[in-house]
């Protein structure tokens, strides 16, 4: 049987319609999939490496005479960095022992006569006595001064050569043997290689959705291995950039109110629980950080009334 063509531009028309309906459909779908994956989904490209960095000083002042080490040098804890000219505190030993030898034997005088007149106890006055006493008495402080400053005398010594305070990684060295360094100025940075840890940036919108413990995957930029990890701890607080403190110790609270309104990013941390050994965790690398679904027991955040809350109840 034929089809009329009134019926078949019909069947055309809503063939068409219905294409049409499915791919509206299809599109509003995909957009709310993508805004539900960029908006609400506990991932952020905004991540780093990071690592604590140990700011090495010399205790005592002086001028370098050896640098041990290289830029980019791995070392352990306890190996030599450098060494200060220790002439000078070597003198000072001697000068401390010398001051030492003194007052030992300006104790032992004080402690003979003490015991002298103290024997003689009828035949000199009290008076005498106790300033004799008092002499060996200020003897004795002066001796366990003298020994006080020889040890700080060759606990200097000792500082003037500067050890590795943790295993790690010297980085940015710019020490040279002849420079001056002063007490605590300072002189390299080691990068702890036991702290590499990433820290991941997510939008305050998306904090519901983390827990402390969670699995979490890691990318870097730059590689197609995975790090996988779990969630440490999630910052608790975050710069208040609308507001300042004035010049009488008042709140300086920015007048002007953004009508856009841009969600914070709060700092999260992960541990890190496996890589591969050869993959470079530079600090400071970039990072793609997802948080996998966890089924936890309960809520990671400490339930507790605030101090202001629980005065005001405890107040009769």
């Amino acid at each position: 049987m034929a089809t009329s063509p009134r019926l078949a531009n019909v069947l055309a028309l809503s063939r068409k319609v219905l294409v049409t309906v499915i791919l509206v459909v299809l599109a509003v779908l995909g957009g709310y999939e993508l805004w539900f994956y960029y908006e609400r989904e506990p991932r952020t490209r905004d991540g780093r490496v990071r690592a604590d960095v140990v700011q090495v000083a010399s205790e005592v002042a002086g001028r370098v005479t050896e640098v041990l080490v290289r830029d980019n040098q791995g070392v352990q804890q306890g190996d030599v960095l450098f060494r200060v000219d220790p002439a000078r505190y070597t003198l000072a030993v001697q000068q401390a022992e010398s001051t030492l030898a003194n007052a030992r034997a300006a104790l032992r005088q004080a402690e003979t006569d003490a015991r002298r007149y103290h024997d003689l106890s009828g035949v000199v006055s009290d008076e005498r006595r106790q300033q004799v006493a008092t002499q060996a008495q200020q003897a004795r402080a002066s001796f366990d001064l003298a020994t006080s400053n020889l040890e700080l005398a060759k606990l200097n010594l000792e500082r003037s050569t500067v050890y590795a305070p943790v295993d790690g990684t010297i980085t940015n060295l710019l020490l040279r043997p002849g420079a001056y360094v002063g007490s605590g100025s300072p002189a390299m940075a080691v990068v702890d290689r036991h702290s590499i840890y990433v820290a991941g940036y997510f939008e305050e919108t998306k904090l519901n959705r983390i827990r402390v413990g969670a699995p979490v995957e890691v990318r870097l930029m730059g590689e197609s291995a995975v790090l996988r990890g779990r969630v440490e701890s999630i910052a608790l607080a975050v710069e208040d950039r609308e507001r300042s403190t004035g010049s009488q110790m008042l709140p300086n609270v920015n007048p002007t109110f953004p009508w856009v309104r841009i969600a914070q990013r709060v700092p999260v941390r992960i541990a890190l629980e496996e890589y591969p050994r050869r993959m470079r965790l530079i600090a400071g690398r970039t990072a793609s950080v997802e948080v996998l679904p966890w089924e936890d027991d309960g809520d990671d955040l400490e339930r507790e009334t605030p101090r202001t809350t629980r005065a005001a109840k405890e107040a009769p």
